[in-house]
């Protein structure tokens, strides 16, 4: 019963990870296809950028919400199933694998031709429900990161890269002690999200390193809204 329900829990993330929100809220409203202006990605920024704030905050909620519901429905499926990873039947692992499917829905879209954004939201929503203090952190690395560089992406990987440090920490010292070997198998499950979010960045550390990367605003790109071939 445990095969199946990780079988369940990885075909029903991808699934939902495969709904991107930026794609359907561009063609939705904008009649568009976002992967067809700016940088071609399916995501946040690129829907803020060329689509405006209204565009982008739907797409917030829509990228939130598929992580959370991935890992809460896969969370489901496991207490239905009535089968858990160790004694206590913790099911906090089960939130990373609904996360990484999640993740890889997101980025290889199967309603979308396998073309999605780079899984930064979708990442950082399952933590909201595995552990908030993740979460939390996460959210504050960003954060600082974006305030003081004003890059987007800079501020993303950075965070991805604290991913499974800090998922290490909260598991070792939590006040319920984890056996070692699961909290080895979190974190590397945490690192597995994390590197493949960094992964996805490959062209923004390119731009990075020649100083041509966009830097966050929240005004709307004129050429941004110009669609490119």
């Amino acid at each position: 019963m445990l095969v199946i329900a990780i079988l369940l829990t990885a075909v029903v993330s991808y699934l939902l990870g495969s709904c991107n929100s930026a794609i359907i809220v561009g063609k939705l409203i904008q009649k568009k296809d976002i992967r067809d202006y700016g940088s071609h990605n399916a995501g946040l920024t690129n829907t803020l950028r060329c689509f405006g704030k209204g565009c982008a905050a739907l797409t917030l909620i829509g990228d939130l919400g598929k992580g959370i519901v991935a890992v809460l429905l896969s969370k489901g499926i496991f207490h239905l199933l009535q089968v858990g990873f160790t004694d206590a039947q913790d099911l906090q692992l089960v939130g990373y694998i609904a996360g990484i499917f999640a993740i890889l829905g997101h980025v290889f879209p199967l309603y979308y031709g396998f073309k999605g954004g780079k899984g930064v939201l979708v990442g950082v929503s399952v933590f909201l429900v595995i552990d908030w203090r993740v979460f939390c952190i996460l959210i504050g690395v960003f954060a600082i990161v974006l305030i003081l560089s004003k890059y987007v992406s800079l501020s993303s990987m950075i965070a991805a890269g604290c991913c499974p440090i800090v998922t290490f920490l909260m598991q070792h010292f939590r006040a319920e002690p984890l056996p070692l070997w699961y909290q080895l198998v979190n974190t590397a499950m945490a690192a597995l999200m994390g590197g493949w979010v960094i992964f996805m960045h490959r062209s923004n550390m390119e731009r990075l390193k020649n100083g041509t990367e966009n830097r966050f605003s929240f005004h709307r790109s004129a050429d941004a809204t110009k669609p490119k071939s």
